[in-house]
């Protein structure tokens, strides 16, 4: 059986952004792709991350908040940063051959306001992450 491409999300806290794009690319190109994330620290799953994908169909309640493991980070294929502090604060990467890549997404753990914008936030943040990993699964970039 041919190995798939590891796909490793990166986010500051490993806690909304990185656990969606986890999320979709699971769902939606998980026969192409082995998926993995992490963050610089584990914040722990947010409940609205979970709420919101819930919305969307898919189930990341067993998804746990993890931080960067050196031995997946070396060996994944692609590794796509979600958040800008994440993107400045990666860990150097010895594979040379990895595709890296910087989706910068609003956090929408961030949000301020009535609940009803808060929700609205994070779900701003889940269709635009779903929109581009819909396109990554149809192009490969």
């Amino acid at each position: 059986m041919e190995k798939k491409p590891l796909v490793y999300f990166l986010c500051t806290g490993n806690s909304c952004r990185s656990q969606i794009a986890d999320g979709f690319l699971k769902e939606l190109g998980g026969d192409k792709y082995e998926v993995k994330s992490a963050g610089l620290e584990a914040h722990g799953l947010n409940p609205r991350a979970v709420a919101t994908m819930k919305e969307a169909g898919i189930d990341i309640t067993s998804h746990t908040s993890d931080v960067i493991d050196p031995e997946i980070l070396n060996r994944a294929d692609y590794v796509i940063t979600l958040c800008g502090h994440a993107d400045e604060h990666c860990p150097v990467i010895s594979n040379k051959n990895v595709v890296k890549w910087h989706w910068g997404f609003d956090d929408p753990a961030k949000a301020t306001g009535t609940e009803e914008e808060i929700t609205a936030k994070f779900r701003e943040v889940r269709d635009s992450i779903k929109r581009r990993i819909s396109a990554f699964v149809e192009t490969g970039k």
